[in-house]
């Protein structure tokens, strides 16, 4: 994994842990918890499409965060 996978895991990670919201990924029948840097390391291998469910208290601000922080990383995800 490239340094710029390794940044964009801790950008996102980081991200997600400022919210009190559920924040998880789904790939196939996978579903990661964006809070966890292992559960991110472990997925975030390749440029698949992702798809986000977010929820909880400030799921708006939380799903908005996550659409740009994945964006500055040029990762797809669908929300």
């Amino acid at each position: 994994m490239t340094n710029n996978k390794n940044a964009a895991i801790v950008d996102i990670a980081q991200t997600a842990g400022k919210f009190k919201s559920s924040i998880v990924l789904q790939f196939d029948n996978k579903y990661i918890d964006v809070k966890s840097i292992l559960g991110l390391f472990t997925t975030l291998v390749s440029d698949n499409d992702y798809e986000l469910h977010v929820h909880g208290p400030d799921e708006e601000d939380a799903k908005k965060a996550m659409i740009e922080v994945f964006a500055k990383h040029g990762l797809s995800i669908k929300a």
